[in-house]
């Protein structure tokens, strides 16, 4: 069973498109290219303050790994610099479909 990562960044809502487009530039460019990674979602929320990434990996030590990749510090700094994160590492209790 796949491993759910799930980022929620805060940041002021002049920053949100810089954030948006930093983190969809950084998944596209190297993050989707660390192996075990498997999708991510980047969500909007409508308060313009939060986005929430919601990415599926293989397992939590391919998140670990991609924590590792030379090219987190120096992407991390520019997130850093325009949100606050907090980041929850979880296992799938329940799925449910229609």
């Amino acid at each position: 069973m796949p491993t759910t990562l799930i980022n929620i960044f805060t940041t002021a809502p002049e920053n949100l498109d810089r954030l948006a487009a930093l983190l969809r530039e950084g998944t596209e460019a190297w993050i989707s290219k660390v192996p075990g990674f498997i999708s991510s979602t980047l969500h909007i929320a409508r308060d313009n303050r939060r986005v929430v990434i919601y990415g599926q990996w293989r397992s939590a030590d391919d998140i670990a790994a991609m924590r590792r990749h030379p090219e987190m510090p120096a992407y991390f700094e520019r997130v850093q610099a325009l949100a606050q994160m907090d980041a929850i590492t979880c296992d799938a209790a329940s799925t449910v479909t229609a």
